[in-house]
């Protein structure tokens, strides 16, 4: 009887004395996971506390356009340089802090410390030690289908370090080309570290895009990890907000040209003006054929060039081959430059 007691349904509909249960769906709603929204767009509960220290890249949506062109670059440029079948491909982009970026960084690698010069701060490119052999492994003649030697517990060789710097030169070139239709950027090597301690390039709070390249070599290969911190990227963010890419941003080469072309070609009409004079509405009602207007004007007197109504200069007329000419006695006035750069914007 008192098991019947206990789960009699009270007056609310549940159970007298039992604990409520919950849902999966309200589990899911508590902890902000949802199945059916893998954007994660909007996240709520636990789930976005635990996020709360990431960043969106999508509000830099010219990003991905960048770096697709990167790998597109890279594949070419590193085919010349080893002399073999490279494959470059996207692996993810995403955001991190700094700091949590040099803790996770599988060691043995190599840290390469960039500069860029326009943008006036600094990046990190990471090699790993797949991709270290892998490269030392073809550039020296490594026969195809062996795998790379690999010695663990030992530092990199010098050259192993300069046969990875001229790699990593190489994808800094591209790395500049990839953002020439955005802004010209001029990405130089400024040193090479092993330990992740003195490649600090930023606090270790700070935002940063990852990007994470992989490259293959047949059966040998590894990765390639692009850091840019957001301080970087902030003196280009508002090109980077742009949903579309041409190959200048704001404005159109091809109509720039056509635009100079055509006003270079354009033809003006140049009037020479002896001398003016102000008469009455009568007189000029009255001349006839015959009459003579006395001008206020010598043959030494200086002619003036107009535009319309716009004084562009002074000559002097004379006679050149037949034709009467006018010699242009002193430059291009200011006034008329000015009108003549308001009338063209």
């Amino acid at each position: 009887m008192a098991n019947a007691d206990w789960s009699e349904p009270g007056a609310d509909g549940g159970l007298v004395g039992s604990e409520r249960i919950l849902n999966q769906d309200e589990i899911d709603s508590l902890l902000g996971f949802d199945l059916n929204d893998d954007d994660g767009s909007e996240r709520t509960g636990i789930r976005a506390i635990i996020n709360s220290a990431l960043v969106s890249y999508e509000r830099l949506p010219m990003l991905e356009i960048v770096f697709d062109r990167l790998v597109r670059l890279m594949t070419t440029s590193l085919r010349n340089f080893t002399s073999d079948n490279v494959e470059v491909s996207l692996d993810n982009i995403s955001s991190i802090r700094f700091g949590d970026y040099l803790n996770s960084i599988p060691l043995p690698a190599i840290l390469s410390v960039f500069r860029a010069e326009e943008l006036d701060n600094y990046g990190l490119l990471t090699v790993d030690s797949n991709l270290i052999y892998s490269i030392v492994d073809v550039l020296l003649g490594g026969r195809r289908g062996t795998a790379a030697m690999r010695i663990e517990g030992r530092p990199y060789t010098t050259i192993e370090r300069v046969l990875v710097q001229r790699m990593v030169e190489v994808v800094l070139a591209d790395a500049k080309a990839a953002f020439e239709p955005l802004t010209p950027v001029s990405f130089t090597l400024d040193r090479l570290e092993t330990n992740p301690r003195f490649a600090a390039i930023a606090r270790p709070a700070n935002a940063a895009i990852l990007v994470k390249l992989r490259i293959d070599m047949e059966d040998r290969g590894g990765r390639i990890e692009l850091l840019l911190p957001y301080a970087t990227l902030e003196p280009i963010r508002k090109m980077l907000l742009q949903q579309f890419m041409g190959e200048k941003f704001g404005r159109d080469n091809i109509w720039e040209g056509h635009l100079a072309t055509e006003l270079w070609t354009t033809q003006t009409e140049v009037r020479a003006v002896l001398d003016e004079q102000q008469v009455g509405l009568s007189k000029v009602l009255n001349l006839k054929v015959g009459d003579t207007i006395m001008l206020n004007a010598t043959p030494e007197s200086l002619v003036e060039l107009r535009a319309g109504p716009i004084p562009l200069t002074r000559g002097r007329m004379g006679r050149r081959n037949h034709h009467i000419a006018v010699r242009c006695e002193a430059p291009l006035s200011p006034a008329a430059k000015q009108a003549v750069q308001k009338r063209l914007t």
